[in-house]
């Protein structure tokens, strides 16, 4: 990967474009420490009390702004909601769907209602985060007395819904002019943001000052698990994104004038993490739901009695049900992803089509019946492996007694940044081989 970088770097074309998007996400991590009118930038004992719930995945994907209430805050978190959101639309509605398939006209009118959308949802976002701030934590504001009039109120959720804005128009021009997808490298930025504090944290547990109650041998062993657990989870998300299946497909022979064309032999991928994180997105929100109510409503200054506070232990990060949940939901999700974004019968036209088939399987619905099981076998050991990475984090945190209770996001944190760098250097090698490539005019 480096020796790519380095080699890109040689490249005039290529080396604007890596900086161009180096720019951008410094623009967005200043975006990130510029304060908003009338709030007070300390969200951090509120997040401490939020553990598990999703307004600390919301912090994770903000890069830390949404613990500071900064202008990016609400981050890109409403814009990849409304894309996935026009995505699942596309199958359902006609018209949606329509568009998708009109080329490169279609795909821009799609984007315009995407960033509608990423607006309306912005919009929403911010009231309901001016609500939190207005309330605060125990009873406790993070607002001044000017930022509870409607003035006030105007002005933050106008900052911050214009902050989401422009967040979006900064992942555009990466797609525009830079490399990568714009949501993924921002994504990165705000995830690897937070390694300096993970290797803090590793150093006090190296010195033994991370607990007084804890022994420094103990501690010095959870420091080089957690390193060995951590490289050990990259190899194997590395392993799992370049593997795939691949079928078999023969294209016939077809006489054209005096021309002979076809006969030739090619594969058709299927990759075993066809889903990416979406799934892991997905279970998250549904099951943080019950901690980020019961945040919600201790903030307001609500006493829980014996029975609720006891109903919401269940769903707490440390539990295991709150494991075996995420474990299924994420299958779930992954079969229902799936489904939507891959058709067999559609692969199967297309084959026939063009004259291709797979050895040994009729063309028509002989041949979308086997894609679709071959791709429901697949799509369970991605599932399998998607789950493994979420949960294994919550599970050392429960075997540990909670000393590891900020790994209950950390799975689908490594998949992101794993996933950006291998498919960032992926578009970087094939844009280097297009320019190397010599035509038959040379």
């Amino acid at each position: 990967m480096f020796q790519t970088i380095r080699n890109a770097w040689k490249i005039d074309d290529l080396r604007r474009k890596i900086i161009y998007v180096l720019i951008i996400l410094l623009l967005y991590r200043i975006g990130s420490q510029i304060p908003v009118p009338f709030v007070i930038p300390d969200l951090q004992a509120s997040m401490n009390a939020m553990e598990g719930s999703i307004l600390q995945y919301l912090n994770i994907l903000s890069g830390g702004a949404f613990a500071r209430a900064t202008l990016f805050a609400l981050g890109i978190s409403p814009y990849i909601t409304s894309s996935i959101v026009i995505q699942l639309l596309s199958v359902a509605i006609p018209a949606l769907e329509k568009l998708s398939k009109e080329g490169e006209e279609g795909k821009k009118k799609l984007n315009q209602i995407t960033r509608f959308v990423t607006v309306a949802l912005a919009l929403i976002t911010a009231i309901g985060y001016y609500s939190m701030l207005k309330y605060g934590y125990n009873g406790t504001s993070y607002l001044t007395k000017d930022g509870q009039t409607i003035f006030g109120a105007v002005v933050i959720v106008a900052c911050y819904c214009a902050g989401s804005s422009l967040v979006m128009w900064l992942s555009e021009k990466i797609n525009e002019n830079g490399i990568g997808n714009g949501i993924s490298m921002i994504l990165f930025a705000n995830i690897v943001s937070s390694g300096p504090s993970i290797v803090s944290a590793l150093w006090s547990l190296i010195k033994g000052q991370y607990s007084a109650d804890m022994h420094h041998a103990v501690q010095i062993i959870i420091a080089v698990a957690s390193v060995i657990i951590g490289i050990g989870m990259v190899l194997l998300i590395v392993f799992i994104t370049n593997s795939e299946r691949r079928l078999q497909v023969q294209y016939a022979k077809k006489v054209v004038g005096r021309k002979m064309y076809g006969g030739q032999s090619s594969t058709l991928p299927i990759k075993v993490n066809n889903t990416g994180v979406m799934p892991i997105i997905f279970a998250s929100s549904i099951v943080s739901l019950p901690a980020t109510i019961e945040v919600l409503i201790v903030n307001a200054g609500v006493k829980l009695n014996k029975f609720w506070t006891g109903f919401f232990d269940l769903f707490g990060t440390d539990s295991w049900l709150y494991a075996v949940l995420t474990l299924v939901l994420i299958i779930a999700f992954a079969y229902f992803y799936i489904l939507i974004s891959f058709n067999p019968v559609e692969i199967s036209n297309n084959l026939k089509k063009n004259g291709g088939s797979i050895p040994g399987i009729r063309p028509g619905k002989p041949t979308s019946d086997y894609i679709t099981r071959v791709l429901n076998r697949v799509t369970l050991i991605g599932a399998i492996f998607l789950g493994f990475i979420a949960v294994f984090p919550m599970v050392l945190n429960i075997i540990s007694g909670g000393v590891m209770a900020g790994l209950a996001f950390g799975g689908s944190s490594i998949i992101i940044v794993v996933g950006v760098v291998i498919e960032t250097a992926r578009e970087i090698e094939g844009q280097m081989t297009m320019r190397h490539y010599r035509g038959f005019l040379e």
